[in-house]
């Protein structure tokens, strides 16, 4: 076996189908875009969610909800969460570099606290937002927020 042998697989390679090409080739004439109509002239293209004339799907449905653009999206995390992390990590002291360093959270993310559960150790805790409750249970034990 050498190079000059080789040659593609059985039934690999298909001809490549000839357009257009006069009448002799079995595509000519309508060159397989069908009799009329707009997708048979040169230079059309279809609109984006054209049905063929049908009521297009984005129209048939009815317009619902609100969409705010002005929310900002939390990534949230619970006095018991902090507790659990801070027990398994030895940690004192909170902040996003912590929770980016443990895989908790994305660059882009913004970090609130949120008052489920209990905190038994005191912890200084730097984040975007914290919830009124969180903020008094971290305070009680003797721990600070800070809003980054």
């Amino acid at each position: 076996m050498d190079l000059s042998n080789l040659k593609p697989a059985k039934g690999s390679i298909k001809k490549r189908k000839r357009i257009a090409r006069g009448e002799g080739s079995t595509r000519g004439g309508t060159a397989t875009r069908g009799n009329k109509g707009a997708q048979s002239r040169s230079g059309y293209s279809r609109k984006f969610g054209f049905e063929g004339g049908q009521m297009p799907i984005q129209r048939r449905l009815p317009k619902r909800g609100f969409k705010n653009r002005f929310r900002i999206e939390y990534r949230v995390f619970n006095l018991d969460d902090l507790q659990a992390l801070a027990e398994k990590n030895n940690l004192s002291k909170i902040d996003f570099d912590t929770l980016r360093t443990y895989h908790l959270i994305r660059k882009s993310d913004k970090v609130k606290i949120l008052g489920r559960g209990e905190l038994k150790t005191k912890l200084e805790v730097n984040v975007q937002a914290v919830s009124a409750s969180a903020k008094a249970a971290i305070e009680a034990q003797g721990g600070s927020v800070n809003l980054v």
